[in-house]
């Protein structure tokens, strides 16, 4: 395959550092997975990739690959902040009700179940009475 792209990308993938390397050419898009073990430094990934990559056996992509264009740096940015940022509202005081609010909630959404499940039950105990008293024939 003549290769007119190729990419390495490591990533943390539990438990493992792993290596995805990517190659697009003329006849797609393929894709092999290393998996290093260990975090590995830049200098590592690099002897490794110039020892072994002629054995190297890639796979093509399944689905549809879309190369993805670099982003934004500034929405890149936003994102981050937006990831790393708590969800919470302001303050200690403001989270607290917040808490105190759900497990409220909880406890209705427990109560009610409850009562539904009471009530389905008495209903069926009705049903079945009705249903022994019109078999003796009363």
């Amino acid at each position: 395959m003549e290769c007119g792209y190729s990419s390495l990308t490591v990533c943390f993938q539990e438990p493992f550092w792993v290596g995805l390397y990517q190659r697009d050419g003329g006849d797609g898009c393929e894709l092999c997975r290393i998996v290093f073990g260990g975090e590995p430094g830049d200098g590592e990934v690099y002897a490794w990739l110039l020892e072994h990559w002629r054995g190297l056996v890639f796979g093509p992509v399944e689905g549809e690959w879309v190369k993805k264009e670099p982003a934004n740096p500034k929405r890149r940015q936003r994102e981050i902040h937006r990831a790393v940022r708590p969800a919470g509202v302001g303050t200690r005081a403001q989270e607290a009700l917040k808490r105190q609010h759900a497990q409220g909630k909880e406890a209705r959404k427990r109560l009610g179940r409850a009562e539904r499940e009471a009530e389905r039950e008495r209903r069926f105990v009705l049903r079945q009475e009705k249903r022994r008293k019109k078999h003796s024939g009363h």
